[in-house]
């Protein structure tokens, strides 16, 4: 899947990553490859990334917001 990591002001992260585990607002969850549509809260946390060499690669987030379908994931954070 596709992964887009935005603040206002620049990019964090954008390419390829097997699976996203996230900071919601109820607790952490994890997006992997045709997971259903989704709009969620995110809240204070680490977006940790797996990436398709099996790399891991994390983030600090005070909150934010991410939208997924079809594969393609963005994760929009302050």
């Amino acid at each position: 899947m596709n992964v887009r990591i935005i603040k206002p002001d620049s990019t964090l992260y954008e390419g390829p990553a097997k699976l996203a585990q996230l900071p919601g607002t109820n607790g952490l969850f994890e997006i992997m490859e045709n997971h259903a549509p989704i709009i969620s809260a995110l809240k204070k946390g680490v977006v940790r990334l797996v990436l398709k060499e099996g790399e891991e690669q994390k983030f600090d987030i005070r909150g934010g917001v991410i939208k997924g379908q079809q594969n393609d994931i963005l994760i929009m954070v302050q």
